[in-house]
């Protein structure tokens, strides 16, 4: 595995504690449809949320978050589709992009809920 899918991995793991440690259950993790992936599935009370994990280890122009395009959000909400109807399930749907940037040993993390809508 490459250092930078290693890192992704790290990211996604940290992503994931902040969750729980917040109230989330976690009920899928690298869920895949077609060339879709989510990266964590959480829900909490009746909101299940989509989480996108974006991590870097350096600062760039660009904000983390904004890194998330058109297609790659057409492709989340295809694939959170798919959860929802596989499952049968009755809950509001929501996207979430957590940004993790690592700073020397520390990591920043930051979790923007409703990050971008659906329609």
């Amino acid at each position: 595995m490459g250092k930078h899918n290693e890192f992704g991995k790290l990211g996604e793991q940290k992503a994931a504690d902040f969750l729980i440690k917040n109230g989330y259950e976690i009920k899928y993790k690298n869920y895949r449809y077609l060339k879709g992936e989510i990266d964590i599935i959480v829900q909490k009370k009746d909101t299940l949320a989509i989480v996108e994990v974006k991590s870097r280890s350096s600062n760039f122009l660009e904000k983390i978050a904004e890194t998330v395009n058109l297609k790659k959000i057409k492709l989340l909400v295809a694939t959170a589709d798919h959860y929802v109807t596989t499952h049968d399930l009755d809950v509001e749907v929501r996207f979430d992009i957590i940004t993790i940037l690592k700073k020397g040993k520390q990591f920043e993390l930051e979790h923007l809920e409703n990050a971008f809508y659906h329609f």
